[in-house]
């Protein structure tokens, strides 16, 4: 078997063929955007190289084949509550099921980051945000969303053969958009929909620039201040919001105000990966021109929840059930029939969230009051390099 060290263009393509050889014969997967893999390791469009240093292999058998890739990388700004030694990461790990590749290719990451410092790493994960190719896929190995990770079932063992341990789960919710919505959440709308106070409207791509000002607002009084995460600037959010401007659907990012203040959000996108798998990895011009045709032509049958927040004055008060329900009578076309409400044909079939961890009970309880089923589980795992060290699991959010 043969490292190699991904230093030139060249190399760089190949890191991502790996990803492809090795799942061609998987009818569930869908190959993520090249770019998107290429702007992790692009220091250039990458702001965690700012706090950081990335570094990729690819491994190759004897015959010159692709069989194995791997990048690991530090991060000063990369703490979980409870560190007490820095931690590397490694991430974009495929092998082959053999375990004496993976073990070559968990061997070159972990001596690197030693070098770097690091006295444990953390697997599989992203050089930068979490809500990308965080964690590893254990149960549910359906087609996946858009920069979400995906591996075969095998890859657990070569993990926790190695000595992993699981450091925390990580849990999707999903709901099919025909299964009615629980009861009490219709209670709870009709609580606060007696208050005239409070009003719900969902996005308008001509009206960007307000509903950038009233996101910063909710997100910096819900969570800036909290686990090191810093207060947002709406110019960045409109950023943001305009590159999204092209898939975003405005039915399905809805926003709560009372007396005309924002108080709430609840901000989902269609699946891009159901008009991605389409383009084989490939954005050129022409590509882009061909996804802006399947995009018109090809209804997407599913959308996934990116964030939900509340300020913490409106928390525990129904806010968070009047908009579910004012988003749902757009999205599930529910109509009011002799006093109750009767569903229409909704506008998407499914709808999955983003992973939550169960380190963190009070996001698992919303999602599952939702009526949700578990669709998929993660593991993000742990290695300390001194194997005689304490393991401890991620500790539960209060």
């Amino acid at each position: 078997m043969q490292l190699v060290e991904v230093n030139n263009p060249k190399h760089a393509e190949e890191f991502l063929l790996v990803n492809v050889e090795l799942n061609k014969n998987n009818p569930a997967y869908i190959r993520p955007l090249d770019k998107d893999i290429n702007e992790v390791f692009d220091k250039k469009k990458n702001k965690t190289f700012r706090s950081g240093e990335a570094i990729r292999w690819i491994l190759k058998d004897d015959e010159g084949k692709y069989i194995g890739r791997i990048a690991a990388f530090t991060n000063k700004k990369y703490k979980n509550k409870g560190d007490d030694v820095p931690v590397g990461g490694i991430g974009f790990f495929d092998c082959i099921n053999d375990q004496l590749a993976a073990d070559m290719l968990f061997d070159v990451a972990k001596h690197w980051l030693m070098q770097k410092g690091m006295q444990a790493m953390d697997g599989p994960i992203n050089f930068g945000e979490r809500d990308r190719w965080w964690g590893l896929l254990i149960r549910g190995f359906e087609p996946p969303a858009y920069c979400t990770s995906y591996n075969p079932p095998y890859y657990q063992q070569l993990f926790e053969n190695y000595g992993f341990k699981n450091f925390f789960d990580q849990v999707c919710f999903a709901l099919k958009a025909r299964d009615p919505l629980s009861p009490k959440f219709f209670k709870r709308h009709a609580e606060c929909a007696k208050d005239p106070n409070f009003s719900a409207a969902h996005i308008k791509k001509n009206q960007l620039e307000k509903f950038s000002s009233d996101f910063t607002t909710i997100y910096n009084k819900a969570w800036a201040g909290h686990g090191g995460l810093k207060q947002l600037d709406t110019k960045v959010v409109l950023k943001t919001f305009e590159q999204m401007k092209p898939v975003l659907d405005e039915k399905i990012c809805w926003f709560a105000y009372y007396k005309g203040e924002p108080v709430g959000f609840w901000i989902n996108l269609p699946d891009l990966n159901q008009w991605f798998k389409y383009l084989h990895g490939k954005f050129s011009l022409w590509h882009k021109l061909k996804f802006m045709w399947i995009k018109s032509t090809k209804r997407n049958p599913k959308f996934i929840g990116l964030v939900f927040g509340i300020v913490p004055e409106f928390q525990g008060k129904g806010v968070d059930s009047y908009m579910v329900i004012e988003g749902a009578r757009v999205i599930q076309r529910l109509r009011s029939e002799n006093g109750e409400y009767v569903m229409g044909k909704p506008i998407y079939d499914e709808y999955e969230m983003q992973w939550i961890g169960e380190f963190n009970p009070k996001m698992i309880n919303v999602a599952e009051s939702l009526g949700t089923y578990r669709s998929r589980n993660l593991i993000t795992y742990r290695y300390f390099f001194d194997r005689s060290k304490e393991f401890k699991r991620h500790p539960i959010l209060s």
